[in-house]
C-alpha cells in the first residue's frame, strides 16, 4: 500500500513507533571531551591524570568519554599545534567539553624550551614574538582570552564547554591547601560567556584539607603535582560530584552503577 492511502495514525504511528527509534539507535552516544594538561592525562609510569581515571563512572551506551589532553599543554600550545583544531572538526550537538588550563600557563612565553606561557589574567593584552622553539612569529594572548574562544568556539558547533579551574597543587599553607590565582581568571571567564564553571580548584582543595597531609600525601607520585592512580581516582570522583552540581546538569543520565553509587 502506498504511504497516502495510510490512515494518519498509522503514519504518525510508524514515525514515532518505528522510525524514529530506528534512527536513534544507529546514532553514536555523544562524548564527554577532556581537554587539558597532565593532571588530566599523563604519560610518565607511576602517575596518572584524573581524566584516565573518569570513566568508570559513565556509561559507555549514553556518553563516551574521550580524553585528548596531553602533558606539558597550556591554554595557549593546545591551540597552537593544531590539538583544539583536531576536536572541532568532531564536535557534534550535544557533546560535552570538560577544558582545563593552568599549571603550564605560568611558564615563558618565549624560549626554545617549551614556549607554552600565556599572558596573566583575562583581557585582551597581547605580545608579539618570534618564537625560539617554531621558528615562527606569533601573537600570544591572555590565559582567559584563550578560555574565551574555546568556549565560543565551542558552543557554536552546538557543545556544551565546561571550564574546570586548575586542580590544586600538593602545597599546604597554615594547614589549607594553596589556591590558585588561575582559578578565578577560569572562573571570571566562564562567567563573562555564559559557560558552566566547575571550580576543581577549590572543591578538591577543601576535600584535601578534610582528610589531612599524610592522607593526601599517599595520593602523590611526585612532589606536589602528579597524582598516582588513587589520587586520580579521588579526584575523578570529585569532578563527577561536581558535574552532577551543576545547573543544568549537562551529563544528567549518563552514569554508570559507580556514578550512581557516588551520589
Amino acid at each position: 500500500m502506498k504511504l497516502e492511502f495510510i490512515p494518519l495514525f498509522w503514519t504518525v504511528f510508524l514515525l514515532l513507533g518505528v522510525v524514529l527509534p530506528m534512527l536513534r539507535a544507529d546514532s553514536p552516544p555523544p562524548r564527554l571531551w577532556l581537554v587539558g594538561d597532565s593532571t588530566v592525562r599523563v604519560g610518565t609510569p607511576g602517575q596518572r591524570g584524573w581524566g584516565e581515571e573518569i570513566s568508570r563512572y559513565f556509561d559507555p551506551a549514553a556518553i563516551e568519554v574521550d580524553n585528548r589532553a596531553i602533558g606539558g599543554r597550556s591554554s595557549r600550545t593546545f591551540r597552537t599545534e593544531g590539538r583544539w583544531a583536531a576536536i572541532m572538526e568532531e564536535l557534534r550537538p550535544g557533546d560535552v567539553v570538560l577544558i582545563q588550563f593552568g599549571h603550564n600557563d605560568g611558564g615563558p612565553i618565549n624560549d626554545d624550551s617549551r614556549a607554552r606561557g600565556t599572558l596573566p589574567g583575562t583581557g585582551d593584552e597581547t605580545e608579539a614574538i618570534d618564537n625560539l622553539l617554531t621558528g615562527q612569529p606569533e601573537v600570544v594572548h591572555t590565559y582567559g582570552w584563550y578560555l574565551r574562544h574555546y568556549i565560543r568556539e565551542a558552543k557554536a558547533t552546538g557543545a556544551v564547554p565546561v571550564i574546570c579551574s586548575p586542580v590544586p597543587r600538593k602545597i599546604w599553607e597554615n594547614g589549607r591547601i594553596a589556591r590558585d590565582r588561575y582559578a578565578g581568571w577560569a572562573r571570571a571567564v566562564a562567567m563573562e560567556e555564559g559557560a558552566l564553571f566547575l571550580d576543581l580548584n577549590d572543591r578538591i582543595g577543601r576535600r584535601y584539607e578534610a582528610l589531612g597531609t599524610e592522607a593526601v600525601e599517599a595520593f602523590f607520585a611526585d612532589e606536589r603535582t602528579h597524582t598516582n592512580e588513587a589520587g586520580a581516582r579521588f579526584n575523578a570522583e570529585a569532578v563527577v560530584l561536581g558535574l552532577l552540581d551543576l545547573q543544568p546538569n549537562p551529563v544528567a543520565g549518563t552514569l554508570s552503577k559507580a556514578g550512581q553509587a557516588l551520589q
